[in-house]
Order: C-alpha cells, then structure tokens, then sequence
C-alpha cells in the first residue's frame, strides 16, 4: 500500500520556498545598502553643511558627500546604512537598507536620551554640554524607530517631537519622555526659540 503524500497539495509548503527567496532578497539588499553606506562614508569629507546652518548649527562639521550631509545608521555596531540630508532639509535612506531598530550615538557616557532627528541631537548635546551634564544620545530618525530603540535600553528617557505620532510613540515605550509646550516642535525647535 502506497502513502499518499499529504503535503504535496498543502499551500503552506508551497509558499516556503518563496518565503526564503524574499529573506535572502532582503539580506542582499540589506548587504548592498550597507557596503554602499561604507563606500560614502570613505568618500565623505568633513565640512559645514546648509541643514546644520539653518538648524542652528553654522560652525558645526558633519560628513557630507555630493552635498549631502551623511548620517551613519547603525544597528549595535554594524553600520546597516545613513540618513541623507539635502541641503533644504530633505532626507532619505539608501534603497533596502535596515531601519528598523537603527540609529545614530553622540556617546559622552552618561545616562541614554533617545529622539526622532539629527538637529534635535545636537540641540540636546550643546544643552547639556553647556550644563556639563554626561550624555548618551540616540537619533532614532523617526518617532516608530524609537519605539524599537527604546528595547534596547532598560532605562532611558525619550525627547518626542509635539506631534501626535511623536507623543503616541514616546508614550508606548514607557519610558519617562518630555516634548516642548508647543505644538508642532520638537526639541531643537524649542531650543532656538528659548
């Protein structure tokens, strides 16, 4: 007597091997952003740039390349990609590069402060410096993006943006978080108008 074969006609079998195709897609692509994201990194030179001017920052020097201001997204200590900064302020991430879970550190040894935006972070650090306070900063490039940050630190604080995707995403960590008394500001907003 022959076995019927059951999972022959099962479509769960069938969308396995597609399944995989999709992960590994997603690790070349991740792969390729990351390789990319090294590449402008060692092409990048360090300079003024017209997001930071107008953020408030003339003087300061970050990594810009082709007239973008780079900023190194990483996931633990591997660099998964960057944030590119127009000169009017636009931004976007390479093509299938990891987001989720990324960000970027301003490591001064202090207590961990997690926030949406680049401008906002060198807010917080001219702030703090300026009350010689020890820091940790984390810019989660967006409000989602700190929700899963957030995971990783057992004790932080959040600086949401005045929004209400902000305040929704700084309340679901669960973490203490303060936002500016202003609606539609975030903190580097705050900091140049006070």
């Amino acid at each position: 007597e022959k076995a019927i074969p059951y999972f022959d006609n099962n479509p769960v079998v069938k969308v396995a091997p597609r399944a995989r195709e999709l992960k590994d897609d997603t690790i070349k692509r991740r792969k390729k952003a990351a390789d990319k994201a090294a590449w402008i990194l060692s092409s990048r030179v360090k300079s003024t740039h017209p997001y930071l001017a107008a953020k408030g920052f003339p003087d300061i020097k970050g990594y810009v390349w082709n007239d973008l201001l780079v900023i190194p997204m990483r996931v633990e200590d591997s660099l998964v990609g960057c944030q590119l900064i127009d000169p009017d302020g636009s931004k976007r991430f390479l093509s299938g590069q990891r987001t989720k879970g990324a960000s970027f550190c301003f490591d001064n040894k202090g207590p961990v402060i997690l926030c949406e935006g680049f401008a906002t972070a060198l807010s917080l650090r001219r702030v703090l410096k300026n009350a010689r306070r020890r820091y940790t900063i984390h810019v989660c490039f967006s409000a989602g993006n700190i929700v899963e940050v957030a995971k990783q630190f057992p004790e932080c604080f959040i600086v949401a943006d005045n929004d209400p995707v902000g305040i929704k995403c700084a309340i679901k960590t669960g973490k203490l978080y303060w936002t500016s008394p202003v609606e539609g500001e975030d903190f580097n907003d705050f900091e140049l108008r006070v």
